[in-house]
């Protein structure tokens, strides 16, 4: 079983407007909900390609009752902490002549929930795969993605680590499966600017060499770079289409490449990331299934 974990997730409220005028009532053009945080994107991307996951972390008060049944609705089992104190986030997002964000802090995390946490990470067994993507909240240990890995050390479990800089870093030691910074992650780890696909693959050999087995580097606009476990190289390009929205285009390729690693193909791997990242961007909302196949026939 694969297994997302999202420790803060949220509702993301999407508008449309032409122009804000603020001290004054805006009408909307648009408006939509999507049930997201990274963890619950990957599961949500992984569902459009025949993946089955199962979604963990914390959810609170009404608002993460609708998170909960949203998930679940799209087909994904879900075994969240129930918290008793406070709210699921409701982030804004605005989409007008520039994209603008309001992001909520969420609820706090007590101890009692987090070691009941703890407990459902311990029934993991040998063959699973975890999903640890995104930041952590002010009320959880700064160290959470340690205790997490060092927790399941012992188990053969592939772990996959989307996060910035020292919670990346950190996380070398247990020698996760994938890593999948971004271009300009990559260079904050370092302290250097990176522009070529030689500097890419430099760090990239570093961070292997601290513990990872898999690292894909995501250029955004520009392809992406992966070297595998083989120490083989791939690099791919960007499909073509209209750019829509931003927000969780890195989680789809990540779930792409999931989907894509659990044949033993890397290239594929790629290949089928690339494909779903560029399907969300394209859309509205995630990348569907459908869309993701036809933007793969580019590549």
């Amino acid at each position: 079983m694969i297994y997302t974990v999202t420790f803060n997730p949220a509702i993301d409220y999407v508008i449309q407007i032409d122009e804000i005028n603020l001290g004054n009532v805006n009408r909307l053009k648009n408006e939509k909900i999507y049930f997201g945080g990274k963890g619950i994107n990957v599961s949500m991307v992984l569902s459009e390609l025949g993946i089955k996951s199962k979604a963990l972390g914390f959810v609170g008060g009404f608002t993460g009752m609708a998170i909960e049944k949203g998930v679940e609705q799209k087909g994904i089992e879900t075994d969240f902490i129930h918290l008793n104190e406070g709210l699921s986030r409701i982030n804004v997002k605005i989409k007008s002549d520039v994209e603008t964000e309001l992001n909520a802090q969420g609820p706090n995390i007590d101890a009692k929930s987090l070691n009941e946490f703890f407990s459902k990470i311990d029934a993991l067994s040998d063959g699973d795969m975890i999903v640890l993507a995104g930041s952590i909240p002010a009320s959880m240990p700064a160290d959470i993605y340690e205790k997490i890995l060092d927790r399941l050390k012992h188990k053969k479990i592939k772990a996959v680590v989307d996060a910035e800089k020292d919670l990346l870093l950190n996380a070398l030691k247990y020698k996760p499966f994938l890593i999948k910074p971004n271009i300009c992650e990559l260079g904050e780890m370092f302290g250097v600017k990176i522009e070529s696909n030689d500097e890419i693959l430099k760090y990239a050999k570093k961070l292997k060499e601290m513990g990872a087995y898999n690292v894909l580097v995501s250029k955004a606009g520009a392809g992406a770079v992966l070297l595998d476990e083989n120490e083989k190289i791939h690099i791919c390009g960007v499909c073509k289409g209209v750019v829509k929205n931003s927000v969780g285009a890195g989680d789809s390729m990540l779930a792409g490449f999931i989907a894509g690693s659990l044949k033993g193909d890397y290239e594929y791997a790629l290949k089928i990331g690339t494909a779903s990242g560029g399907a969300t961007a394209f859309s509205d909302g995630l990348a569907e299934k459908d869309f993701i196949y036809k933007l793969l026939e580019q590549l």
